[in-house]
C-alpha cells in the first residue's frame, strides 16, 4: 500500500507542476511511426477482403478478427509474451452489431502493451449504428398519418421504412424511467435530433411548460382512510393549456419533468387527461411526489415528447415502433445529410480484468449504450480519441492506474468520464487519471447527476480538463484523496437548482480531496437574482476538503459549505458572484443528520464503516477520529484564509445564525472584500473579523479583472491596493488552466 501511495503522490506532484510537464508525458506517442524488432503488428482495413491474415497486404476486416488473431498467435507461440502488439487500423467506418469485448487474455504488460491505434488519427470510426441514406426517406402518403400532422408541415414530413435495416423489433418505452429511453435514437449530420415534442426547443421558455397546482402528489399516506392512497401512485396536476387534448394517449405520450426538485428529473407516461377540469394524471409514481417536498411549492416544469402529434419542427423525428416507420422533418440540405440510427444498446467497447491496453486516435460513435466500459482494469490508456453521440456515458472506469488523455467527449446522454477504484478502507489510491479532455454537451437524457467527470473511491486525478454546456454538475465526487487541478468549467448547471459545478455531499468521511487552480465561470444561474447555483458545493455536512487557488467568475454562490467540518478555503479569487461564500450549521438544526431511518444521513455509521478511529484513518484525519467527542453537529475546524471577494452583489459571506455563533472557533483571517468602484448594491463585510474592506471610486477604480494577450490567454490583474490588504495572497497560475497542446491535442478550440 505505502509504495503505491508514494507513487500516487509523485503522480500528483507532477500534476501540480507546469501543465506542459504533465500533459506532454506521453510514452510511446509515436508508435504509429516507430517499429521495433521485438514488436508485432496486425493490420485492419474497412475494405478488406474476407479471410485476411492481419498482414499489411491481407488485413483483417474488423477489430474482432484482430483480437482473435492476437489470441491465436499467442496460443501458437508465434507471438511471444514480451512482444509489443500494435493493431494498425485503417481509415473507415467499422460497424458493431454487438459489443467489442476484451478480457484478461487480450492485455499486455508494462514493457509490452497491446495497442489499438488509427493509422491516420481521427479517421477510424467505430459505430453502433445503421446508416440511413437520405434517398430512403419519402413523402408521407398515408392519410391516417397525414391527418395527425399540422397543415403547415404535412407536406414536409418524410418517412423511412426501417424494417429491412433493423429487422428486430424495438422495445417499448417503460412507463417511467430516469435517463435513457429505449433504443434507437436518430443522429443527423453528427448531432442527436429531438424526438417529436412540445413545447419546441425554440420557445421563449426554452422548451418547457409549467404548472403551479398539484391535484394529487402521488405520495403514499399510510394514515389515509382511502386504501388506494396508502401506497405511492401516479400523481396529477392542473394544467391550464388545451394542448394535451390533441395527444393520442393510447399510443403513449411521455413527460419529462422536474416534478418537485430542480435537481431530479424523471420521465413518466401520461395516464389520462381530463379536458373539462384540465388535469393531467401520470401513470407512475414519482420518487418525491408532484409539487411536494423541500422545493415543491415553486412552479414546476415539464415537456411532452415521443408523440407523432407533435412532429412539427425541423429536426424532429418520431418512430412508429409497431410499423417500424421513422418519420422525420428534415432540415436544409437533407439530400446530402449523414443519417445514423443508433441501435446498439450495449457498450461499444467492454474491457474486463485486462491490463496494459492502449487505444489511440479512434472515434467511438453512435451507440445507445456506453462508449467504453472498463471493469477491474489496470493501466488501460485511451488517448486522442473521440467519444461522441452516445446515449449513455462516454467512458466508465473501475480499476487502477488507467488514464483518459486528450480525448473529446460530447453529445452524451448521461455523463462524460467516470473514475472509480482504490481502497478507501486502507486509503490506497487508484491513481486513475482524466487529463486534458474536452467534455461538453452531456446530460442530454439524464439531466441531473450525470456529471462531466465523476470521481469515486480513493485517489483519482482530474487535471487540465475543459467541461461545459450541461444542465447539471461538471464534476461530482465522493471518497478520498482525489485531486482536481487546473480544470476550466463553464456553462454548467444550466437548468437545475440547488446544485454546483463541483458537487459532493452528505459524508463526514469524504476527506482529503483537493480542488486547486480551477477556473469556474459563467454558470447557468450565476447572476445577482439567482443564488441557488454554486461553483463548489460541499453539501449536507461534507467534510475535509481543500478549496485553494481557484478563480470564480459569475459563478452564482461561489463556495458553499453546507454544515461540514475541516474544510479549508484558501487563496481563492471570487469575482462578480452574488454570494461569495456560504457556511451554515445544518448539522445542528436538521434532525436527520444521524438519522436511524434515512441511510443516506447516517454520518456516524459511514465513519464506523471506514474504521475512522484506527490507522490509517486516525493518522490521516485526526479531527475526524475524535469527532464524536468534539460537538459533532457543529461546523468546526473550517479555515477561511487569503481569499479575495470582488463586487459581490448580495453577500460576501452568507452565514446562518448558528454558524455566526461558532465563528470564534474557526480560523478566519487575511481575507478581503472589494468594491471596485464604490458602487451601491455591492456587499462588504465590516462586521466579520478576518476581512479587510477595500473600496475604489469611479475615478480610481480597483483593477481586478483580466488582461488578454491572445484569444486563449487570460491573465488575472490584482490591484496593488488589494495586494496591500492581503499581502499573503498568491498569484493563480491562470495560464496553466484548461486544455493544453500535446502529442494528441494539437490545437485548442
Amino acid at each position: 500500500m505505502y509504495l503505491k501511495f508514494e507513487l500516487y503522490i509523485l503522480l500528483v506532484a507532477l500534476a501540480v507542476g507546469p501543465a506542459t510537464l504533465f500533459a506532454n508525458e506521453a510514452p510511446d506517442q509515436d508508435l504509429n511511426r516507430r517499429r521495433t524488432d521485438a514488436g508485432a503488428r496486425f493490420y485492419v482495413a474497412a475494405d478488406a477482403a474476407a479471410h485476411g491474415n492481419g498482414t499489411e497486404s491481407e488485413p483483417f476486416q474488423n477489430l474482432t478478427q484482430a483480437r482473435d488473431g492476437i489470441r491465436a498467435a499467442r496460443k501458437s507461440g508465434s507471438l511471444k509474451p514480451d512482444q509489443t502488439v500494435t493493431v494498425q487500423i485503417g481509415p473507415g467506418v467499422y460497424r458493431l452489431s454487438s459489443t467489442f469485448q476484451l478480457t484478461a487474455e487480450d492485455g499486455g504488460t508494462t514493457e509490452a502493451p497491446v495497442i489499438y491505434q488509427a493509422i491516420e488519427p481521427g479517421s477510424v470510426r467505430i459505430r453502433g449504428s445503421e446508416a440511413l441514406p437520405p434517398a430512403t426517406f419519402v413523402p408521407v402518403s398515408d392519410e391516417a398519418i397525414r391527418s395527425r400532422l399540422d397543415d403547415s408541415v404535412r407536406d414536409k414530413i418524410l418517412v423511412c421504412d426501417i424494417s429491412s435495416v433493423v429487422p428486430a423489433a424495438f422495445p417499448s418505452w417503460k412507463v417511467s424511467f430516469r435517463g435513457v429511453p429505449s433504443a434507437p435514437w436518430l443522429y443527423v449530420n453528427h448531432h442527436p435530433k429531438p424526438i417529436a415534442r412540445w413545447p419546441n426547443l425554440d420557445t421563449p421558455e426554452q422548451g418547457w411548460a409549467g404548472f403551479s397546482k398539484a391535484i394529487d402528489t402521488g405520495l403514499a399516506d399510510p394514515k389515509s382512510p382511502d386504501p388506494t392512497r396508502r401506497k405511492a401512485r401516479g400523481g396529477s396536476f392542473e394544467f391550464n393549456d388545451p394542448r394535451p387534448a390533441r395527444w393520442n394517449l393510447d399510443e403513449g405520450v411521455w413527460l419529462e419533468g422536474y416534478w418537485t426538485h430542480d435537481w431530479y428529473d424523471e420521465v413518466i407516461r401520461v395516464e389520462s387527461y381530463d379536458a373539462a377540469n384540465k388535469v393531467i394524471k401520470l401513470a407512475a409514481a414519482h420518487n418525491y411526489g408532484i409539487m411536494a417536498g423541500t422545493w415543491g411549492s415553486a412552479e414546476r416544469r415539464f415537456f411532452a415528447f415521443n408523440t407523432l402529434d407533435e412532429l412539427d419542427a425541423p429536426g424532429e423525428w418520431y418512430l412508429d415502433r409497431t410499423a417500424e416507420k421513422l418519420y422525420y422533418y428534415p432540415e436544409a440540405d437533407f439530400a446530402d445529410a449523414s443519417i445514423e440510427l443508433a441501435t446498439l444498446n450495449q457498450p461499444l467497447i467492454k474491457i474486463d480484468d485486462a491490463k496494459h491496453l492502449k487505444f489511440r486516435g479512434l472515434a467511438f460513435e453512435y451507440g445507445h449504450g456506453d462508449g467504453i466500459l472498463m471493469k477491474r482494469t489496470e493501466a488501460i490508456e485511451v488517448a486522442g480519441c473521440v467519444i461522441a453521440n452516445i446515449a449513455r456515458g462516454g467512458i466508465s472506469i473501475d480499476g487502477t492506474e488507467n488514464i483518459v488523455r486528450s480525448c473529446d467527449l460530447y453529445n452524451l446522454g448521461t455523463g462524460g468520464i467516470s473514475l472509480r477504484g482504490g481502497d478507501r478502507l486502507s486509503l490506497e489510491p487508484a491513481a486513475n487519471q482524466a487529463i486534458n479532455n474536452h467534455i461538453h454537451h452531456y446530460g442530454l437524457f439524464q439531466r441531473s447527476y450525470a456529471p462531466g467527470i465523476g470521481a469515486h473511491g480513493c485517489g483519482q486525478v482530474v487535471v487540465n480538463n475543459c467541461i461545459h454546456d450541461a444542465p447539471h454538475n461538471a464534476i461530482q465526487y465522493s471518497g478520498n484523496e482525489h485531486r482536481f487541478l487546473r480544470n476550466e468549467i463553464y456553462r454548467v448547471v444550466m437548468e437545475t437548482g440547488d446544485s454546483g459545478a463541483f458537487y459532493t455531499g452528505r459524508d463526514w468521511t469524504s476527506q482529503g480531496n483537493l480542488l486547486r487552480h480551477n477556473y469556474i465561470h459563467d454558470l447557468g444561474s450565476g447572476d445577482s437574482t439567482h443564488v441557488n447555483t454554486m461553483g463548489v458545493y460541499l453539501d449536507d455536512c461534507d467534510s475535509g476538503d481543500t478549496i485553494e487557488g481557484n478563480l470564480f467568475f459569475r459563478a452564482g454562490r461561489a463556495i458553499m459549505i453546507g454544515g461540514g467540518r475541516d474544510n479549508r478555503v484558501l487563496n481563492n479569487l471570487v469575482i462578480d458572484c452574488p454570494i461569495g461564500m456560504h457556511l451554515d450549521s445544518r448539522g445542528m438544526t436538521w434532525k436527520q443528520w444521524n438519522s436511524p431511518t434515512d441511510t443516506s444521513w447516517q454520518l456516524e455509521r459511514k465513519a464506523n464503516e471506514m474504521n475512522y478511529q484506527e490507522p490509517p484513518w486516525s493518522d490521516r484525519y485526526p479531527n475526524l477520529a475524535v469527532i464524536m467527542d468534539d460537538s459533532p453537529k457543529e461546523p468546526l475546524h473550517n479555515e477561511f484564509q487569503r481569499n479575495v471577494f470582488v463586487d459581490c452583489a448580495k453577500q460576501v459571506w452568507n452565514l446562518d445564525t448558528n454558524a455566526k455563533k461558532v465563528l470564534d472557533k474557526l480560523l478566519v483571517r487575511d481575507n478581503a472584500a472589494v468594491n471596485t468602484r464604490g458602487s451601491d448594491g455591492i456587499a462588504m463585510t465590516g462586521e466579520i473579523e478576518g476581512f479587510t474592506n477595500v473600496t475604489g471610486t469611479n475615478e480610481e477604480p480597483i483593477e481586478i479583472g483580466f488582461q488578454s494577450d491572445a484569444p486563449t490567454t487570460l491573465t488575472p490583474i490584482i490591484d496593488a491596493r488589494v495586494r496591500d490588504a492581503v499581502p499573503s495572497f498568491e498569484p493563480i497560475p491562470f495560464e496553466t488552466i484548461g486544455l493544453t497542446r500535446d502529442s494528441y491535442r494539437h490545437s485548442i478550440k
